[in-house]
């Protein structure tokens, strides 16, 4: 055999990879089209659930942010949140989706920021 033959027995499976690779591609964009507003709703939701009661877990009842996580609801572990002391405020993320805010204000306890609902925070 010489090396031309292995050359060209490679090319159908490079050919079956690029293929599966762009069949999976569309569907994936199939999927996002049909459901992306569901899940960016959801995320949006959540992230703004997880951010008040991280805010008030953190700034309210005096946890720490490693204790406050444990309140997040099943279903929330890609959720992250992140605290600014100085601001005292949490903000609680779903990656390249959507991002909130709770910021604790005398008087009124852990609030979000201003959220216009469309997930582009």
């Amino acid at each position: 055999m010489n090396a031309g033959t292995r050359s060209s027995r490679k090319r159908p499976v490079v050919r079956w990879g690029l293929m599966l690779l762009v069949l999976l591609a569309a569907g994936l964009a199939a999927a996002w089209w049909a459901y992306g507003g569901a899940i960016r709703g959801y995320a949006d939701v959540g992230t703004s659930y997880a951010a008040r009661v991280a805010c008030s877990c953190r700034f309210v009842a005096g946890r720490s942010l490693d204790d406050c996580e444990k309140d997040k609801l099943g279903g929330m572990e890609l959720v992250t949140l992140v605290d600014d002391a100085g601001a005292k405020s949490v903000t609680a993320r779903f990656p390249l989706i959507t991002a909130n805010t709770a910021t604790y204000r005398e008087g009124y306890g852990c609030v979000l920021e201003p959220w216009d609902g469309q997930g582009d925070n």
